[in-house]
């Protein structure tokens, strides 16, 4: 995954974030890549991916919380604001910090690709962009359409330098700082 140019941003992100505050409650808004993007609602088998993950996340590493739909500041370079579908992070670490969070303790972000026509510029090129340049060690990406898992890690200059894609069902290693092995037989019975 590599990064991409950008064209002038739609606005500032101050601007972005007044809007996004007096957006309807059923609209989440993103920031991505200077652009304001509009975040699909999940459907039931998205929600339930997000269960499956957390569920395995408190097995593993009780320590840590795997918040959903935590908004963070993102893209240093471009002032991003995103919202990933969940963000593996410290027990209380976004305590007091509002809307958008400094994503500098959050070891994991994670996506679950939704059945929109952005779905490919979003969540397989854009967000892990985003994510590699705020320093996130690993991004996951859980992908209904080719029901396969997608592992991201080594960050660098706006990028992922290592990926790796699995199938549902085979086994899954989160390398440190996250530092355990996801069993995905159970993502089987969510694609759709």
């Amino acid at each position: 995954m590599t990064p991409r140019t950008t064209a002038q941003p739609q606005m500032s992100v101050e601007e972005f974030e007044e809007l996004a505050r007096r957006a309807a409650e059923f609209v989440r808004l993103e920031f991505i890549s200077g652009k304001v993007q509009v975040k699909p609602v999940p459907d039931g088998n998205h929600a339930e991916i997000v269960k499956w993950l957390q569920r395995q996340c408190m097995q593993h590493r009780p320590e840590l919380w795997l918040y959903p739909e935590q908004g963070l500041k993102v893209e240093a370079y471009r002032k991003g604001r995103a919202r990933p579908d969940s963000a593996l992070a410290p027990d209380d670490y976004f305590a007091g910090a509002g809307e958008w969070a400094d994503p500098t303790g959050v070891l994991m972000a994670v996506e679950v690709t939704s059945h929109d026509s952005d779905t490919n510029r979003r969540d397989r090129v854009e967000k892990p962009d985003g994510y590699a340049a705020a320093g996130i060690p690993v991004y996951l990406l859980i992908d209904r359409e080719a029901c396969s898992v997608t592992v991201c890690t080594e960050p660098e200059k706006g990028t992922y330098r290592s990926s790796t894609t699995r199938p549902f069902g085979a086994v899954v290693e989160l390398p440190e700082p996250v530092g355990f092995t996801l069993e995905t037989e159970k993502l089987k019975d969510y694609a759709d």
